[in-house]
């Protein structure tokens, strides 16, 4: 008997280390499907999803997703699109190695709406105001004067072939779309992926971003307006292949602002061959600034913006242009664009240059200040930054 109760202890002492062990180690993904409204509270562990339709994150709730999550819209079932109204909360905590993925099936460029998140931080659109209307189909309010608002925490997120237009709106939407979005939400190591418009584009707000990418997207790499002024952004890294328009597309909404946003570690690459996104529309240039576009920009790789040919015109591609006079008067002569430590090779406009003969462009020297020594964004390889075997990072 004694004996029959050690064998016994001995087996259940074994069977307990074993599952112990297993909880640990092994954690089984699930599947399911995201759509409508969330209105509770939700954490998605990790698993394979179907996004379905344009899933909104309504004020107060907190949506969270696990690390190696995948997500799939499918362009064949309508609209598509993750939307973080004001209020609502995303956090995505992806890892180098276990990112989270936003994709969509077919992998065609501008097959869903991508990441679209609102907040109440301050704007100034067109004519000065403090509060406008979203472009992206919702059509929803967006300014305010919370500087800062926290729309949740997106780290290790890759969004892939967005750019789609909702609801019949006027214009395509990005990877990711930031509405007013505040200073107190986290942006960190994100990939947008060969999506139909921008990678990135700000409409006001004081976010900032850290180690972004934006890897063939066809209209420009980062777009912002409306007063954007992240003043804490770095490691942003462009590579325009196939289709594409401006490195940087930089502009205020036509508002001479006291303000403006800071970017250190930069760098813009166009890959040879890559053309406007819409032929007769020709914008092949690393930084374009118009509208009382401004800011600070340093530690710059400005490469690949060369020649460019379309029927019988030879354009010549810039590494800065200023698109109006208005702008080279107030943002380049009155010292609010600033562009340091400039390295740039393989480009054919290495001076600033207007976009007419009848913009001259004659920046203050500190200003701007070319180097053989810049470095550009720093950016650590991985399972993040990897798409079908291929590292986005050249």
């Amino acid at each position: 008997m004694k004996k029959l109760l050690l064998s016994l202890a001995i087996i259940a002492s074994t069977f307990t280390a074993c599952t112990s062990s297993d909880d640990n180690t092994t954690v089984t993904p699930v599947t399911g499907e995201i759509t409508g409204k969330i209105t509770a509270n939700k954490t998605f562990p990790l698993g394979t999803y179907t996004l379905k339709g344009i899933v909104k994150i309504e004020s107060g709730v907190t949506v969270t997703f696990d690390a190696g999550s995948t997500i799939t819209a499918d362009k064949t079932t309508g609209d598509n699109a993750l939307v973080v109204l004001n209020g609502g909360k995303l956090i995505i905590n992806g890892t180098a190695s276990q990112p989270v993925v936003f994709t969509e099936k077919s992998q065609v460029p501008g097959s869903w709406a991508g990441i679209i998140m609102y907040g109440d931080a301050p704007i100034k659109a067109i004519g000065g105001v403090t509060s406008s209307t979203s472009e992206d189909g919702n059509a929803l309010p967006y300014g305010g004067t919370n500087a800062d608002h926290d729309g949740g925490s997106l780290k290790y997120v890759r969004v892939e072939y967005a750019g789609a237009k909702l609801a019949d709106g006027t214009k395509e939407n990005n990877a990711f779309t930031f509405y007013s979005v505040g200073a107190k939400t986290v942006l960190d190591h994100l990939v947008a992926y060969k999506g139909a418009d921008d990678g990135y584009e700000f409409f006001g707000g004081t976010v900032s971003m850290t180690n972004a990418i934006s890897y063939g997207n066809f209209d420009d790499a980062f777009d912002w307006q409306d007063g954007w002024q992240g003043k804490n952004n770095s490691n942003w890294y462009a590579y325009q292949t196939v289709k594409g328009n401006f490195g940087m597309e930089i502009e205020c909404s036509n508002n001479n602002n006291a303000f403006w946003p800071k970017i250190t570690n930069i760098t813009l690459k166009r890959e040879a061959g890559c053309t406007p996104e819409v032929a007769g529309d020709v914008q092949v240039d690393a930084f374009q600034f118009k509208k009382e576009g401004n800011g600070e920009y340093s530690n710059i790789i400005i490469d690949g913006y060369g020649d460019y040919t379309e029927g019988a015109t030879i354009y010549k591609g810039a590494a800065v242009k200023i698109q109006d006079a208005t702008t080279n008067t107030n943002q380049v002569n009155g010292g609010r664009i600033i562009l340091t430590n400039v390295k740039m090779s393989n480009t054919s406009q290495t001076t600033p240059v207007g976009a007419t003969a009848a913009i001259v462009v004659s920046f203050p020297a500190a200003n701007f200040v070319p180097s053989a020594t810049a470095t550009g964004a720093s950016l650590t390889t991985g399972a993040w930054s990897t798409v079908n075997g291929v590292n986005l990072i050249k």
